[in-house]
């Protein structure tokens, strides 16, 4: 059986989808090497996200993009690979100020041994993916450098909360679009640079991926609260649980009708107690409020996919706009 390309790809051009499942194979074994250190507790800890799996969807990005120059370029691979790299930097960094307990299913980093070491491997995978951006260019190395400024300005942002009388709504959305969409927004640029791409190719992806992204957390944070199960990575209402105001959240605590008055009492504060918090992920599950943020994400996807009109028809851009089919689906 031929394995399945991640996220949903399923309908991929043959020729297109086997030079990607070679470019991840790839890119597994490069990470592979990125997180070995001589010293074994250093490889056992950075190793642990790695050996958790996970989505891939940067590096797929990143050879995605790939396709619109020399597809076979010697720097495609580890371009991919300083997105991932620098990406999973961020989850150990992002589990120590949640306070997480897993990651991908598994014991998060600072739950297994402590913040101290989970802050120390997120500085560790940073490195190794700056040692890998210096070997393709300046030009790789500044956007790594510029796309983590923004990475970090995304979450003082979202530690500091939207200013006074600033829209929460707005700023959750711009908070979204520097913690996620940025790096996945750089992720297709590597990819279309790496290749020897042209610029409105490089540029045209860029945009798509920063929209996309938006795209990508909303639809993560609506699967948090819509699943049944634990598709997530995480026990379903997680994020409601921790009082964490995902998009929903602060839809619903917006409302002023009268059937919701219940709904925002309950989501004042964190839910720690089981019967209030299965009490709120219910009503949170019917309220108008996933109704508008289900329209939001199909709107930030809709835009993503306006971008790909800049770019040359083709396998690749059919998959960045089946990207964008997938990514409403997955939390219907």
């Amino acid at each position: 059986m031929t394995e399945a390309l991640p996220f949903g790809l399923s309908h991929v051009d043959d020729a297109l989808a086997d030079r990607l499942r070679t470019g991840l194979d790839d890119v597994e074994v490069a990470l592979r090497r990125a997180v070995t250190s001589e010293y074994p507790f250093v490889t056992e800890a950075s190793s642990h996200l790695v050996s958790a799996g996970g989505k891939r969807f940067r590096p797929l990005l990143a050879l995605v993009a790939a396709q619109y120059g020399d597809a076979d370029a010697p720097g495609n691979v580890p371009g991919a690979v300083v997105a991932e790299l620098t990406h999973l930097a961020t989850l150990y960094h992002d589990d120590v100020m949640d306070e997480a307990k897993l990651r991908r299913g598994a014991p998060s980093a600072n739950a297994r041994w402590d913040n101290t070491v989970a802050i120390l491997t997120g500085d560790f995978l940073f490195a190794r993916a700056a040692d890998i951006a210096a070997d393709l260019g300046t030009d790789i190395v500044r956007l790594q450098a510029r796309t983590f400024e923004r990475l970090c300005t995304g979450q003082i942002r979202e530690t500091v909360g939207p200013a006074e009388g600033e829209d929460p709504v707005v700023h959750h959305l711009e908070v979204l679009a520097g913690k996620t969409g940025s790096l996945i927004a750089a992720a297709g640029r590597m990819g279309a640079m790496t290749s020897g791409a042209p610029q409105s190719v490089a540029h045209a992806i860029s945009a798509y991926g920063e929209k996309f992204g938006v795209a990508f957390q909303l639809s993560d944070d609506l699967l948090d609260i819509a699943s049944e199960s634990e598709e997530s990575g995480k026990t379903p209402g997680t994020d409601l649980r921790e009082g964490i105001r995902t998009l929903p959240v602060l839809l619903a605590l917006r409302g002023t009708d009268p059937e919701g008055a219940r709904l925002r009492e309950l989501l004042a504060e964190p839910l720690v107690d089981d019967d209030l918090h299965a009490e709120a992920l219910g009503l949170l599950r019917s309220s108008p409020a996933m109704v508008e943020a289900r329209a939001e994400l199909v709107s930030w996807a809709e835009s993503a996919r306006a971008e790909l009109a800049a770019l040359p028809a083709g396998p690749a851009t059919d998959a960045l706009s089946m990207m964008c089919d997938v990514v409403v689906d997955r939390s219907a």
